[in-house]
């Protein structure tokens, strides 16, 4: 299989999206939401159809999982497309400009390219498997910091987390204790790659879905870093809690989410 092509593809799908995003950035259109937090964009709808297109006029017999289109087998036996069109959607529908385009391509349950764009600051993350990760084509690679105490980490909550706090803020707390700070963006995807780049030494979050990480968790992992469930037990796209480290700060780091 010609994983470049896949890239490629990818790439090419995300820049059409990314031009999207731009257009309606402010000029939304109307908004409802798939929960109490949840919200969903027009501009949403229009992405994910842009790059369901492009996928499916190459590969018209992959499956494709994508957010808005209520996908419920979340399977990625034989070829799959994994895609979130606007992953941040409260801060785009509020104009803060961090949000992504995250598309994977997994085989058989492996995931085997991933492709983040920030279409507002076009820096573009994409791996191959078994390829290295790249920033706007130039190799990057996880931080080199071993204390936690050092740590820059970035976190996300659920959006059910009104109805049951405690649990999210009492790990909250005591990593923000422990670290020299910690931040939280709105976009898993790019949280991922951030850490992938060495921006952040750690991310965790629970209640994700796998267009929230399939392509950041490819990128991470091909820049060096060490993905996770809370347990430690290596992570997949289906499970719901995910610990991405540059692998020196992981077990300090995963003893205060258990």
């Amino acid at each position: 299989m010609d994983l470049n092509l896949m890239k490629n593809t990818a790439v090419g799908a995300a820049y059409k999206s990314g031009e999207i995003l731009r257009r309606h950035l402010g000029n939304f259109g109307e908004i409802s939401k798939k929960g109490p937090k949840d919200l969903v964009t027009a501009a949403d709808i229009a992405s994910e159809k842009q790059i369901i297109e492009t996928i499916q006029s190459r590969f018209a017999d992959h499956k494709i999982l994508a957010e808005e289109s209520n996908a419920e087998d979340s399977r990625t036996n034989g070829c799959t497309w994994i895609i979130d069109p606007l992953d941040g959607t409260t801060n785009f529908a509020h104009q803060v400009p961090v949000f992504s385009v995250s598309i994977a391509f997994a085989e058989n349950d492996q995931l085997r390219v991933g492709v983040v764009l920030n279409p507002m600051t076009g820096e573009l993350f994409t791996a191959v498997d078994g390829q290295g990760a790249q920033l706007n084509g130039r190799p990057i690679s996880v931080s080199g910091c071993r204390q936690l105490s050092d740590s820059l980490l970035v976190t996300g909550f659920p959006y059910d987390i009104k109805e049951n706090p405690e649990p999210y803020m009492e790990k909250f707390a005591r990593c923000l204790s422990a670290a020299i700070g910690v931040r939280r963006l709105g976009s898993a995807a790019l949280d991922l790659c951030f850490v992938a780049c060495g921006r952040f030494e750690g991310f965790w979050e629970q209640g994700l879905k796998p267009w929230d990480t399939a392509a950041g968790t490819l990128i991470a992992r091909e820049a060096g870093a060490k993905v996770t469930d809370f347990s430690g037990r290596n992570y997949d796209i289906n499970k719901k809690a995910l610990l991405a480290t540059n692998g020196y700060i992981h077990e300090d780091l995963r003893s205060l989410l258990t």
